[in-house]
C-alpha cells in the first residue's frame, strides 16, 4: 500500500492535532506526520478504515474533506491560522506569496475558490482571524497594545486600533473593560 494523506476540516490548534493523532491510534492507523488541517499516514487506508475514520473524527467535531475545492479552502484556512498564530513564518512576505508558496497553487486562483465557496474574501478572513487573536492577547493582559501589534506584524498600533474598531465597533481598550469578553472559535470565525 502507498502513503496517504487525509484532509480534515476544524483543525485549528495543536489540540486539534493530539485529538486526531489519538483517535487514528486507536484505530491502529499509523500516523506519519500532522500539521493543522492534514494528516499523512504510512499507508492507503481501505473503505472501511476511511468509514472508520469519517465516524470518530466527526463525533469530535470534525470533517474529513473529500472533494478537491473543499481540500484547498481548508489548507488556505489552516495556513491563514498558522500565519496568525506563527507570524513569523511570513514575516517578510505578503500573504499571497505565503499561500501560493504554501498550498502550491496561484493566488488568483485560490482567492476566487475561497471567494466563491465561503463568500468572504481571504483578506478579509485574515482581518477577521487577526483580530480574534487580538482578542484573545487582549484577554491574557500579558502584552501591551503596542507589543500585540509588533506580535502580529501590523505597521502600526494605530491601524491594530483601527482595524479592531472596524471588526467589533470597539476599541481594543474598549474591549479590554468588557465583563464577557465573547470570541468566535477560530473555525467559525469567516460565519459571521
Amino acid at each position: 500500500m502507498i502513503p496517504e494523506t487525509l484532509y480534515i476540516k476544524n483543525m485549528v490548534c495543536n489540540r486539534c492535532i493530539q485529538v486526531i493523532r489519538e483517535e487514528l491510534n486507536r484505530l491502529g492507523i499509523e500516523v506519519v506526520d500532522i500539521q493543522l488541517g492534514e494528516v499523512k499516514l504510512s499507508q492507503k487506508v481501505n473503505l472501511l478504515q476511511l468509514d472508520q475514520i469519517r465516524e470518530v473524527i466527526m463525533d469530535r467535531g470534525f470533517e474529513l474533506l473529500e472533494d478537491s475545492n473543499s481540500k484547498i479552502i481548508e489548507q488556505i484556512k489552516t495556513s491563514i491560522i498558522d500565519l496568525i498564530h506563527n507570524p513569523e513564518v511570513a514575516s517578510n512576505q505578503n500573504v499571497s506569496h505565503y499561500l501560493e508558496k504554501k498550498i502550491g497553487k496561484d493566488y488568483s486562483n485560490l482567492s476566487n475558490l475561497f471567494s466563491s465557496v465561503e463568500n468572504i474574501t481571504i483578506e478579509r478572513y485574515l482581518i477577521l482571524q487577526k483580530v480574534e487573536k487580538v482578542k484573545e492577547l487582549l484577554v491574557y493582559d500579558e502584552l501591551t497594545l503596542s507589543e500585540i501589534s509588533y506580535k502580529l506584524n501590523y505597521s502600526s498600533v494605530q491601524y491594530l486600533s483601527g482595524q479592531f474598531r472596524r471588526v467589533t465597533g470597539m476599541s481594543p481598550s474598549e474591549f479590554k473593560k468588557l465583563t464577557t469578553k465573547e470570541r468566535l472559535p477560530l473555525d467559525g470565525v469567516a460565519t459571521q
